[in-house]
Formats: C-alpha cells, sequence, structure tokens
C-alpha cells in the first residue's frame, strides 16, 4: 500500500467541519485498505471520507448490435414488463387470485416478449446502423483521495505512515 501524503484543506464549509487529503491512492481498493487499517487502529472512521478525482466518463463496447440482437434484447424486456403488469392484475382477482396471477403473468410475459421485440426491431430500424454496438458506460475516477477532518488529520496520518513503514 503505497501512501502518497499530501496536505490540502479544503474551504470552510458552512456546518461542515474543515476536511485535509491525507493519502491519495490510483484505485478504490488501496483507498478502502488505508481506511481499513484506520478503523482496525481505532481510528474515528465516521470522520473520513474517500473521495473519487477527476471522473472520466467510459463507454465499454460489448459487441455488435443487429436486428436479432435488437428484437432479442427488446422481447427479454418487454417480456419482463408484461409480466409483472399482468401478474398485477392477476392478484386483483376476487377469486383465486394467486392462479389469476400466474396465468395473467403468462399471457403478459408472451404479449410482452412479441410487442417488445417488435419495438426493439423498431428502434433499430430508425436508426440506421448509427449507433449499431451494445455498450455499458460509467463514471471512473483517476485517483482516490483520503480525506479526514483536520482536527484529526495528524493523528490518521500518523497511523498510515507509521502501518507503512512496518509493510
Amino acid at each position: 500500500m503505497a501512501v502518497h501524503s499530501t496536505v490540502q484543506t479544503s474551504a470552510v464549509r458552512t456546518n461542515e467541519p474543515a476536511r485535509q487529503v491525507i493519502a491519495t491512492f490510483d484505485n478504490y481498493a488501496d483507498a478502502e485498505r488505508a481506511v481499513d487499517y484506520l478503523s482496525d487502529r481505532g481510528f474515528e472512521v465516521n470522520r473520513v471520507s474517500i473521495v473519487g478525482r477527476d471522473l472520466q466518463y467510459v463507454e465499454q463496447v460489448l459487441g455488435r448490435l443487429n436486428y436479432g440482437g435488437a428484437a432479442l434484447r427488446g422481447a427479454g424486456s418487454g417480456a419482463l414488463v408484461g409480466a409483472l403488469i399482468g401478474w398485477i392484475f392477476g392478484l386483483l382477482s376476487w377469486i383465486d387470485p394467486l392462479v389469476s396471477a400466474l396465468v395473467l403473468a403468462g399471457y403478459g410475459l408472451v404479449f410482452g416478449a412479441i410487442v417488445g421485440a417488435a419495438f426493439g426491431l423498431l428502434v433499430h430500424a430508425l436508426q440506421r446502423g448509427q449507433r449499431d454496438f451494445r455498450s455499458v458506460s460509467g463514471l471512473r475516477p483517476s485517483s482516490y483521495d483520503v480525506v479526514v477532518d483536520v482536527q484529526v488529520a495528524d493523528r490518521a496520518l500518523q497511523l498510515l505512515t507509521s502501518g507503512n513503514r512496518k509493510e
């Protein structure tokens, strides 16, 4: 665990204590380990935060999306919604609500899959090949700061650096 000590104090905000960065890490797991280390030494971890810095939007492409894939994805989401709506309406039945719920959920599943597949095909066709791939996206920080209240920053830094020397 490499601890990069920096001395930065945040601006004082009303009703919030001033904070100081005591360490910066390249990945979240190391920052989490540092906070766990402080916790194991009896430090008041309710005065600690892990802050992600320099957020980047990352979109990971998973593969091509063709008409078959678009229909399959649409059918899956439509089937789920149809089954849920059918099940809820079935539970509202006065006579044997469990059987009604299961029957209507089955009908909803089939109908939802058909409508969802048609909708998926339509949306894919309307895009005319401009976005014919599947992807997932999210925000990813480039570094993680361990931040503590200024009043206890010296103690936290001392614990972290003494633990870093022993390892």
